[in-house]
């Protein structure tokens, strides 16, 4: 049973003459003996959990972790941990192992570098791997005879031979890696093992010299980097590495920032190069013991279970005697720190014991329950199927919740730590490398491997793209400067693209934001005629409570076939009551909708600012332009793909599709996808595609001769599966939806915003942000793709983060410089804000409607509504 579930019986249980909740460390009474088969399962005798789903499992203590067992012995733990390459056992595949990215660029393309604009001599956070021009890896296999099961043994054997094989090496078990070339190609040692003195024979087979391109190479680099972190006292805490001695609290909201580095070595254009950005662990500086305290403490009701679940279950949580992270997937409300467990030579222990003997920590509150933290796939693959149970007195909550990030405060206390400008990035990054080139154990590592970096950041040239020239009704050009990349001031007085007359809408409000309502409609008659928008006095439906039922039998009274338009005053931004609003006029009865949160209209300095944006967004959800730019290409469409996963089901994800109709690509049409985990894309993208080619040749007359798509949210490691899997279904849908003998020209480009790419421009003494526009094609982009760094946006805080842009299909027949330039146009044409954002204006679009529809509404919208932009 679930954590809510067991909530709400125990609930039911207590019955009417119990009206307090139990505390988190309350006793309960001595539960009634239950059949066998509900006794909970002992601990396997299996081997140590993993850490944190993310990194294995490295060694350390004896015992393990507690609800599953390991055993003892003399094994060297700690000195093998330090060879430790891969974690697969004897029988694991290992081409999983080496995973390495598709070569995706075209055959024909000699030179992915663009021309126009102006160059910008830039700083990276990039640092050369150096080493001799004849480096190479020596990868050997390694067999023992007898077999040897235990990885670990297996690397204690090896290391009996450190004469022959040197201090430099990395040995995963079965595959060896050496800086130095051993004389025979077959080499045979015998070590002893301690258990029964019996003599193990390991054979030492050469099968590969590796150049410092390879896959495998790339990887031993980051493992070797991993040790050079370790060595200068970083702790790795999920992927990355922190220093939690230099964590800085913040009182006020019982938060914790803890800096560190995000790493990767690569092979780029010509070099090896190391990628350095500082990263951030927030944690609570309080326990979640304590923070259960201080939720029962506001609340005493049965609903105490219930709230633990929603807040704690599904969030991480950091364990700081060993620096580990978990999932909380479920509270035992019926465990308690005394609750035992077998180790593999059947020895039973406490939690508290087991915490007491291995990390020197008293548990000090006996009644707390235990948080159950469930294996993941992988892990069950490795044979390790029980949960862990863990101490809410151990655990810190890592992140910020919705909360948090929607306080105003918070994230601005938060953000003086966590936003570094480009200076104090280079100073922090150029002390990082420092500290590695001057540490002498790290230097040792490294001359072993005949490896080291490079002493300063990597300069490179950018280019500037043109300014491009933003119009509005009448050619008029809207002033801005490229550096602002913000035009919304200039907007004022002037004309939209395509006005739209707004003369049958409803409004609904609660009685007590009456006032505000009457403002925002008198607001919106003043802004709309300078916009060319004629918006009339609308039907206002003031309703007696703020209840759901109420809002949505409001809306079926007054929203007709013939309403073009309804906006809806809410008194807060609570979720439910959006929700059914949206899906009432997405779904049940189609119109365009627009919900404003009182708060929003109580600024009546603000109002006129607010109502200018409002009326924008009512223009562009009855089908007006705002703004436009100039596109010399001709019969073109640009589409926008992105996904989100579906809150309401798991194992759904909803896809978004955004297609312009239009020559001056500000006409859209959208479609939502919906798809299951192993689902084929193709199923949605094919009515997708066929209803936005069909409109299109509605609106033009023709097909499109071009067709340019920008995917959104792949993620790392996804790249493969899209390139060959989805990307195929792509070109497939375009031709059957077009008809037999339709085959447009397409591009297909995958953009990534997760990146750690940063670039500075020299300004003085200082480094600054490099202005919108900005774009990197060479030296730090890769030789196997077609690829380009963009920055598109301005920032007025922090470092700016350009968007990584791969073009992994093109049959265009577009330069480089055109693709570029497409790419930059299309972040200027988002109408939600008056200037530059960091994706094509179509992938934002794209987020938004599949936003909507997984967090809100779990249906297809209405089919009327897709040539709007109605979920803006």
């Amino acid at each position: 049973m679930s954590g809510r579930g067991r909530a709400r019986a125990r609930g039911r249980a207590r019955g009417a003459s119990e009206d307090q909740a139990r505390r988190p460390g309350e006793q309960t009474a001595p539960p009634r003996e239950q059949p066998p088969s509900s006794a909970p399962a002992p601990a396997p005798a299996g081997g140590p959990p993993a850490a944190s789903g993310r990194a294995s499992y490295r060694g350390g203590a004896k015992e393990p972790r507690p609800g599953i067992a390991s055993a003892s012995g003399d094994v060297p733990v700690d000195a093998m941990s330090k060879l430790t390459v891969g974690t697969r056992d004897v029988g694991e595949k290992r081409d999983r192992m080496y995973y390495s990215d598709p070569e995706t660029k075209p055959a024909w393309l000699s030179d992915k570098k663009g021309t126009s604009g102006t160059q910008l001599p830039v700083v990276t956070n990039y640092f050369k791997l150096e080493m001799a021009p004849d480096w190479h890896l020596y990868q050997y296999h390694v067999e023992f005879n007898p077999p040897i099961d235990s990885r670990k043994m297996r690397m204690a054997l090896l290391m009996h031979h450190e004469n022959l094989l040197g201090k430099t090496k990395a040995f995963d078990g079965m595959i060896l890696y050496l800086s130095h070339r051993l004389q025979e190609q077959v080499t045979e040692v015998y070590s002893q093992r301690n258990s029964d003195s019996a003599q193990i024979r390991i054979t030492i087979t050469r099968t590969n010299e590796l150049p410092p391109s390879s896959p495998q190479v790339m990887q031993v680099y980051n493992i070797i980097f991993r040790r050079v972190l370790a060595t200068i006292d970083m702790k790795q805490i999920g992927r990355n590495y922190f220093n939690p001695s230099l964590s800085v609290d913040i009182p006020q909201h019982k938060l914790s920032v803890m800096p560190g580095f995000v790493t990767a070595i690569a092979k780029h254009e010509y070099d090896t190069l190391l990628c350095a950005d500082i990263s951030h662990k927030i944690t609570r500086s309080d326990t979640l013991l304590d923070m259960m305290y201080n939720l029962y403490n506001q609340n005493r009701g049965d609903s105490f279970y219930d709230d633990c679940v929603r807040m704690f279950v599904g969030s991480i949580v950091l364990t700081r005697y060993n620096n580990k992270t978990y999932r909380v997937d479920d509270f035992d409300w019926d465990k308690r720190p005394d609750f035992s467990f077998k180790l593999r030579n059947d020895v039973s222990i406490t939690l508290a014991e087991y915490y007491k003997k291995n990390y020197n920590i008293t548990v000090t509150d006996m009644n707390q329950p235990l948080l159950v933290s469930r294996p993941k796939k992988k892990d069950i693959r490795m044979g390790r199927t029980e949960p862990i149970y863990l101490l809410p007195e151990l655990c810190t909550l890592t992140g910020l919740t919705d909360e948090a990030r929607a306080d105003f405060n918070v994230m601005k206390d938060v953000g003086a730590h966590t936003r570094v400008p480009p200076e104090g990035r280079n100073r922090t990054l150029q002390g990082f490398i420092d500290q590695i080139n001057k540490n002498e154990k790290v230097q040792a590592e490294m001359g072993g491997w005949g490896l080291k970096f490079s002493r300063t950041l990597l300069n490179l040239n950018a280019r500037i793209a043109p300014r491009e020239k933003v119009m509005q009704k009448g050619g008029v050009e809207l002033s801005y400067r490229q550096e602002d990349a913000d035009w919304g001031r200039d907007m004022r007085g002037k004309q939209l693209i395509t006005p739209v007359n707004l003369e049958n809408w409803v409004i609904l409000f609660i009685r007590r934001n009456s006032a505000q309502a009457q403002d925002l409609v008198q607001t919106l008659s003043r802004v709309g005629p300078p916009m060319g928008m004629n918006i009339a006095t609308p039907t206002a439906c003031e309703l007696p409570d703020d209840r759901t039922d109420s809002f949505l039998g409001a809306m079926k009274d007054h929203v007709t076939p013939e309403t073009q338009l309804a906006v809806i005053v809410l008194p807060t931004n609570r979720k439910d009551r959006y929700d059914a609003i949206k899906k009432f006029c997405c779904v049940d009865h189609p119109v365009p909708s627009q919900c404003v949160v009182q708060r929003t209209l109580s600024k009546k300095q603000m109002l006129m600012s607010v109502a200018t944006k409002i009326a924008i967004q009512l223009n562009c959800k009855l089908g007006g332009e705002v703004w436009c730019l100039e596109v010399p290409l001709k019969n073109i469409m640009v589409v926008g793909i992105d996904t989100y996963h579906d809150s309401a089901k798991k194992g759904r994800s909803v896809g978004g599709v955004v297609c312009s109709l239009n020559k001056n690509l500000t006409r859209y049409y959208s479609r939502t996808t919906f798809q299951h985990t192993g689902e084929e894309l193709v199923k949605g993208l094919l009515t997708s595609l066929r209803g936005a080619l069909q409109k299109y040749h509605e609106v033009n007359g023709v097909l499109p001769e071009r067709i340019v798509v920008f995917r959104d949210g792949v993620g790392d490691g996804q790249l493969k599966a899209v390139f060959e899997y989805e990307m195929p279904q792509l070109l497939e849908c375009f031709k059957r939806s077009g008809g037999q003998d339709y085959n447009p020209r397409v591009a297909v480009i995958v953009v990534k915003k997760r990146i750690n790419t940063r670039f500075f421009v020299k300004s003085g003494p200082s480094l600054t942000n490099p202005p919108p526009g900005t774009i990197i094609d060479d030296v730090v982009t890769k030789p196997i793709w077609f690829d380009f760094f963009l920055v598109s946006q301005s920032v007025r805080q922090g470092t700016v983060t350009p968007t990584h842009y791969n073009v992994i299909w093109d049959t265009t027949g577009l330069k480089p410089d055109h693709l570029q330039r497409l790419a930059y146009k299309m972040t200027h044409l988002y109408y939600n804000w008056p200037g530059t954002i960091r994706v094509p204006a179509p992938c934002q679009y794209a987020h938004k409607l599949a936003f909507l529809v997984g967090q809100s509404i779990h249906k297809d919208p209405h089919m009327s509504l897709s040539d709007r932009l109605y979920f803006l």
